[in-house]
């Protein structure tokens, strides 16, 4: 099976495979506690397969990954094999990508080369504040080099997090990492390299709209939010000058795509903008292809 576009209400680029086929959580147990807690509500954890079923029935396809941040947290991650070779039970509606900690170093690199040639790989989700790295950092420019040649879009979390939010120290995780400037710089010394900036980026809305209006190879996703929360010149900028930059993504499980759609609707967008925010623009951004 393949994606077949045309069949496809959206595409969701940014969900998350929160639980193993043997159980094992993407989280360590406090985060995900204080994950929950920031939700206010407890997060359901589906697995791959739970994911395709959800997503098939609302004709939307998803982009699935992990979180690899054991480094920062000694927490041992779920395997990118399996969530590869999850979504590839469920090629009609789900896109993998795998998540690897920067701080693995060459073996990172050579665990993308791997991924994407062996796995069906199809891009990468960093998240500098879990994974506690500077995305500028030089020591991890060759497995942006990696990336960039294997012709896969790099996906960073940027803004604040729930994760750890409200915690002790904030569960140790430090915001300053998830600045979109940090992006900035890379998407000049990595020009071909399509990269995702994720979330609307409070407290850097503004920083987040500057890269992705300057830097041809940056996008914006905006998931993690509510769009009846969305900063306005974040909806502005979207329905005008941004239209083609901007990505629908959920967050599922912590918003799901219903709720997040159900605001989306109310937004005052052009007509024009919903199905390129919804879908379009994401086959670009990923590199689809019609089947």
């Amino acid at each position: 099976m393949t994606l077949d576009l045309d069949a496809l209400q959206a595409i969701d680029v940014h969900t998350h495979a929160e639980l193993s086929a043997d159980g094992h959580p993407s989280l360590p147990e406090e985060l995900e506690a204080g994950k929950a807690k920031f939700f206010k509500a407890g997060v359901p954890q589906p697995t791959v397969d739970e994911i395709a079923g959800y997503y098939r029935e609302r004709r939307i396809a998803a982009v699935v990954f992990t979180v690899d941040a054991e480094a920062a947290t000694g927490h041992p991650p779920i395997r990118n094999e399996e969530v590869a070779e999850g979504c590839a039970r469920h090629s009609d509606v789900l896109i993998p990508f795998a998540s690897l900690d920067p701080h693995r170093g060459r073996a990172a690199v050579h665990a993308a080369r791997r991924l994407v040639r062996d796995h069906g790989v199809r891009g990468f989700k960093f998240h500098p504040s879990l994974q506690g790295f500077w995305p500028t950092d030089r020591a991890f420019y060759p497995l942006y080099e990696a990336i960039e040649d294997l012709g896969v879009p790099a996906l960073f979390h940027s803004g604040q997090t729930g994760i750890g939010a409200g915690l002790p120290a904030g569960g140790g995780i430090r915001l300053k990492y998830s600045n979109p400037m940090e992006l900035d710089e890379l998407a000049v010394d990595f020009p071909a390299l399509t990269m995702i900036c994720a979330h609307p980026s409070v407290p850097w809305q503004d920083e987040a709209l500057a890269v992705a209006m300057h830097k041809p190879n940056v996008f914006i996703d905006l998931s993690g939010w509510s769009p009846k929360y969305f900063p306005p010149q974040l909806v502005r900028q979207a329905n005008s000058l941004l239209k083609h930059k901007v990505l629908f993504g959920s967050d599922y499980p912590v918003i799901t795509p219903d709720r997040w759609l159900a605001d989306f609707e109310q937004l005052e967008l052009k007509d024009e903008v919903r199905p390129l925010i919804l879908k379009e623009n994401a086959v670009r951004a990923l590199g689809l292809v019609a089947s």
